[in-house]
């Protein structure tokens, strides 16, 4: 027979970060083990290692990843996109989205305890720096309550020197993610009156890290982040997230020795509560907004279960209906439509990526420009051109115009172009029809891109002329 779970819904009126006067309570979470711990300890400094190289590695001699948003270029995997390609970035964008929903859906908010940069500068960095220099949460305290002596301050100075440092390194990764490494370095190594821009958004960078870090720490996923408020309407019974199993652990009691025990597995130790990096107590039921399920209250709760010679599993990864019912992890419907919807946007996107041209050409009428009738009888139109480089390489650009048959294209001023890598090219030239050629006012023709012979590119637009 299932056991009705009732907890003591005031956990759901406050945080337990702030207290009746609004004051900020100050967390002092425990240094968590066990294998969970361990696992994320390795992810996280996996992640570490490809987020600190990551703008110093080169795919077609271009960085992996770069998103100039001054310059509106972005680099992905070595391919360069420009505000041309708004819309596979667009799709790129509406997958990612809809992943991040249907992974919640379906694993709850692991990302956020695993995988995400806040968790992992905090509780891989910072936190060890602290637990390093400071001992443990009691000694926190005590140290905190201390006066200022010689101990006290070494320590505390210590450890805010290296959240600078730490945090200066974090903000030169992230601007070299945004300008490139070639301008970060150079950034550096100027005199600092040469980039006083650049200097002024490295120390806000900075001082916005240390402030996170130092000070701000888990209310980042408590009140500011948007995909931690998300999960309230994104979870489910049938999501997978870290809850409490108190079909076992209730009635809880206190372990006495030598006593026959007659309550449920939890023994009331609150050490799941000690370890939580936001404060929460996972026995208030499950899917609790302020839990970001880095599992370390499943680590210590085993560890107690192994203590006591009871069964690991009595806080774990499981569903409500996982703990209600009985039942085995099963996808739903909705997780079914939404992995359904999920794999039609990634072929869009595959098929959007693969059509992709490395030169993108745009060609206007030149404004105020009516046709013009030659000597001999055929019409020209006047054109500007832009061609944009989407690659690492040069590119020697020639115009054709493909249809209708014999039209030609003249460049003025030039009998080419030269398109630069990375680069824009821009022009002007006549485009040339004969009146057969011409069947309605607004003609469309199409115009080749080439660079030694080979057509690079294509685009469309319209001519203007008489009809006959």
């Amino acid at each position: 027979m299932s056991l009705t779970f009732q907890p003591d819904d005031d956990f759901r009126t406050h945080i337990a970060t702030v207290d009746a006067a609004g004051k900020r309570v100050w967390l002092y979470p425990r240094k968590p083990s066990g294998r969970l711990y361990r696992a994320r300890k390795w992810l996280s400094y996996g992640l570490l290692a490809v987020l600190f190289a990551g703008p110093w590695l080169r795919l077609n001699g271009l960085p992996v990843l770069m998103l100039n948003l001054p310059a509106r270029k972005f680099i992905i995997f070595g391919q360069i996109f420009w505000p041309q390609d708004f819309f596979i970035l667009l799709v790129g964008a509406l997958a990612f989205v809809l992943f991040i929903i249907l992974f919640t859906i379906v694993y709850g908010r692991v990302f956020c305890g695993w995988v995400c940069p806040q968790t992992i500068f905090l509780e891989m960095i910072f936190r060890r720096i602290e637990y390093w220099l400071e001992g443990d949460a009691p000694q926190q305290k005590a140290l905190d309550r201390a006066a200022w002596d010689w101990n006290k301050t070494w320590r505390k100075t210590s450890k805010h020197a290296l959240f600078l440092l730490v945090s200066f390194l974090i903000a030169n990764t992230f601007l070299a993610y945004i300008i490139g490494t070639d301008e970060l370095t150079q950034l550096i190594t100027d005199p600092p009156q040469a980039h006083l821009g650049g200097l002024a958004s490295m120390g806000l960078f900075t001082g916005g890290f240390y402030a996170v870090f130092a000070r701000f720490r888990e209310q980042v996923c408590i009140i500011a982040c948007p995909y931690g408020r998300l999960q309230g309407i994104l979870l489910d019974k049938d999501s997978l997230v870290v809850a409490y199993d108190y079909q076992r652990g209730e009635p809880r009691e206190k372990l006495h020795k030598h006593v026959a025990r007659t309550a449920g597995d939890c023994i009331d130790c609150h050490q799941c509560v000690q370890v939580c990096p936001t404060g929460i107590d996972i026995r208030n039921g499950a899917q609790q907004l302020e839990c970001t399920n880095c599992t370390a209250c499943i680590d210590a709760c085993d560890s107690i279960m192994d203590l006591v010679n009871l069964p690991k599993g009595l806080i774990r990864h499981a569903s409500e209906n996982d703990i209600a019912n009985g039942t085995k992890f099963r996808l739903t419907g909705r997780m079914k439509a939404l992995s359904g919807a999920l794999v039609v946007l990634l072929a869009g996107l595959t098929l959007l990526l693969a059509s992709r041209s490395n030169v993108a050409a745009t060609v206007l009428r030149t404004p105020g420009q009516l046709f013009q009738k030659t000597a001999h009888g055929t019409i020209t139109n006047l054109y500007n051109v832009s061609i944009i480089n989407k690659t690492n390489r040069p590119y020697p650009i020639t115009l054709r115009l493909l249809e209708p048959a014999g039209g030609t294209i003249s460049l003025v001023g030039a009998d080419g172009l030269q398109l630069p890598a990375q680069g824009i090219a821009e022009g002007v030239f006549f485009a040339e029809l004969p009146r057969a050629a011409l069947r309605e006012t607004n003609q469309k023709i199409r115009i080749g891109v080439f660079s030694g012979g080979k057509l690079i590119s294509e685009t469309k637009t319209k001519f203007l002329g008489p009809v006959q």
